[in-house]
């Protein structure tokens, strides 16, 4: 399940300006040794540490590939591969000079498989997130359990 909470758009110069949106609420965000322990508990005779220095050496082999322009496909996950950001082009190609009109590179990661974005929109279900607790200054507090009909209409929960 995705949790959200609704943002409102408040930019003076942005056309959508006093429109909502929804943004997902990340409550964790596992490391390579969580992400180890959490598949050594799927039936696996590997230990967390056996896994953790497979994943390690992945991601150092990812890396690697994507740095000498190839791309690397974990099926069912994603493409990861190279993007050059520009902040304006040139006239013409012969005026094309890397220093002035390539900003940088990104990494891009791409759905695919049983990971695409088609297959997220009819797998994924969506509820909104509880109100946070601003009085102890703790994290937000989970879902709205009370049973009341949410904000949204009564959506929460329904498939995308």
């Amino acid at each position: 399940m995705i949790l959200y909470r609704k943002y409102q758009i408040k930019g003076e110069n942005d056309p959508r300006q006093g429109l909502w949106y929804a943004r997902p609420v990340i409550n964790e965000t596992l490391d390579i040794e969580a992400l180890a322990r959490h598949m050594s508990k799927h039936n696996t005779p590997f230990s967390p540490g056996v896994i953790k220095g497979v994943l390690a050496d992945m991601v150092a082999c990812i890396k690697e590939l994507v740095l000498d322009g190839k791309n690397v496909k974990l099926d069912d996950l994603a493409i990861f591969s190279v993007g050059i950001v520009s902040d304006h082009g040139a006239a013409s190609a012969a005026e094309f000079k890397v220093a002035e009109h390539v900003a940088g590179l990104k990494l891009r990661a791409r759905a695919t498989g049983e990971l695409s974005n088609a297959k997220i929109n009819l797998e994924a279900t969506l509820r909104e997130q509880g109100e946070y607790s601003v009085s102890d200054g703790s994290a937000p507090s989970g879902p709205d359990d009370s049973g009341d009909e949410e904000e949204d209409g009564g959506q929460s929960g329904a498939p995308l």
